[in-house]
C-alpha cells in the first residue's frame, strides 16, 4: 500500500475528537455581528479563564500597532463599525490587514481591544444590550466546554475574521517574535513510546526549534492542525509553526506504536498542551497521530483536540 495524505488521515479513526468545538464555531458564525461581538467580550472578560499579560511578550504586536492606533483614534461609532466589519468579513483596508496577521497576533489584537473597551477607550458593548435567544444558546454551549476547548473556540473564531479574498492572501512574515536563543531543551519521556522521531519532535517543539522539528518530516509530509486541512511541505509547515507555536508547552503522557502497511509505523500519543495565553490555568487535551515512513520520517501528523480528559487514558481501548 502506498499512503497518500488523505489515506493517512484515517489512522486511529476512533480517536474521540472534540466535535463540540467546530459545532460551536459554526453556531457562532450564524449570529449577527452585534451578538458575535458581545460573545467575544464575554470570552475575553467573563469566561472564567484569565489571559496573562505575559502572553503578549510571545507575540510581536508591532504588526498590529498601526491598525490598533488607528482604531483607538476613531470616534466611538467608527470603532464599533470596524469591529462589526471584522466579524462580517467586510472588504475594507483594516479587514484586509487583519487577515494578514497570524493567529497569535489576532488573539493579541482582540485582547488589546478588550482592555481598551474596559477602560472606555474603545466603544464597549452597550450596557443594556441583550443577547438574542440563539446567541444565548451559543454562550451556554461555550460555558459547557472544557477550558482548553473554550480557548480553541476563541482561536478559531478570531483566526477566521477579517477579509481574505483568496487563499493566496500574503501573510505577514514572521508574525511571532523568535526567541533570541532556543528555549532550554529538556528530555521528553512518553509512557509506551521509545521512537526517536516522535521524542525528537516533542523536544524540538518545546525548544521552539521549529527548523529541527520540520526536518523530521518527509519533503512531501503534512501537518494537520486541529480542525484544519493538512499543511503540506517543509516551507508551509515551518511558516505555520512560527505563526502559531511559540510559547506552547507540549506535555505528552502516553502512547502506542503499531506497524502499518508498507513498512510504515503509526503512533498515537495523548497528553496536554499548555498555552501562554492563560498561563498554567488552562491546558488543551490533545492526541498526536503520527504516520512514519520506513526511514522513520514523519509522513503525516494530525493534532486533535480531544473530547474529554478521559480520552487521554483510552489508548489501549479506543483505536
Amino acid at each position: 500500500m502506498s499512503y497518500t495524505i488523505d489515506s493517512a488521515r484515517t489512522i486511529f479513526p476512533d480517536t474521540q475528537v472534540a466535535d463540540a468545538v467546530p459545532a460551536t464555531i459554526e453556531s457562532f458564525n450564524q449570529l449577527s455581528a452585534e451578538d458575535q461581538l458581545a460573545l467575544l467580550w464575554f470570552a475575553y472578560t467573563e469566561m472564567g479563564v484569565t489571559i496573562t499579560p505575559a502572553a503578549m511578550s510571545a507575540v510581536n504586536m508591532v504588526f498590529a500597532e498601526n491598525t490598533l492606533t488607528q482604531i483607538k483614534q476613531m470616534p466611538a461609532g467608527e470603532q464599533t463599525q470596524v469591529m462589526c466589519d471584522l466579524v462580517n468579513h467586510a472588504d475594507t483596508p483594516i479587514c484586509r490587514t487583519y487577515s494578514s496577521f497570524g493567529t497569535n497576533v489576532k488573539l493579541g489584537f482582540w485582547y488589546q481591544l478588550s482592555e481598551w473597551m474596559k477602560q472606555g477607550i474603545v466603544a464597549p458593548i452597550p450596557e443594556r444590550y441583550k443577547l438574542s435567544a440563539k446567541a444565548s444558546e451559543v454562550l451556554q454551549a461555550i460555558r459547557q466546554l472544557e477550558g482548553g476547548q473554550q480557548l480553541t473556540v476563541l482561536q478559531e473564531i478570531v483566526s477566521k475574521m477579517g477579509y481574505a479574498p483568496t487563499e493566496g492572501t500574503p501573510k505577514v512574515k514572521e508574525p511571532v517574535v523568535p526567541p533570541k536563543e532556543l528555549a532550554p531543551r529538556k528530555k521528553v519521556t512518553i509512557e509506551g513510546i521509545d521512537n526517536s522521531t516522535v521524542l525528537s519532535y516533542m523536544e524540538n517543539m518545546n525548544a521552539f526549534d521549529f527548523k529541527a522539528a520540520v526536518a523530521l518530516f518527509t519533503e512531501d509530509g503534512a501537518l494537520q492542525p486541529p480542525f484544519e486541512e493538512p499543511i503540506v511541505g517543509h516551507e508551509n509547515i515551518l511558516a505555520y509553526m512560527r505563526d502559531n507555536c511559540y510559547g506552547l508547552k507540549l506535555m505528552p503522557e502516553r502512547g502506542i506504536s503499531e506497524p502499518a502497511e508498507g513498512g510504515f509505523t503509526q503512533v498515537k500519543v495523548t497528553g496536554k498542551v499548555q498555552t501562554p495565553w492563560f498561563g498554567g490555568s488552562v491546558v488543551i487535551n490533545v492526541a498526536w497521530r503520527f504516520l512514519l515512513n520506513p526511514e522513520g520520517k514523519i509522513f503525516f501528523l494530525a493534532i486533535d483536540v480531544l473530547a474529554s480528559a478521559e480520552e487521554l487514558l483510552n489508548l489501549g481501548l479506543v483505536r
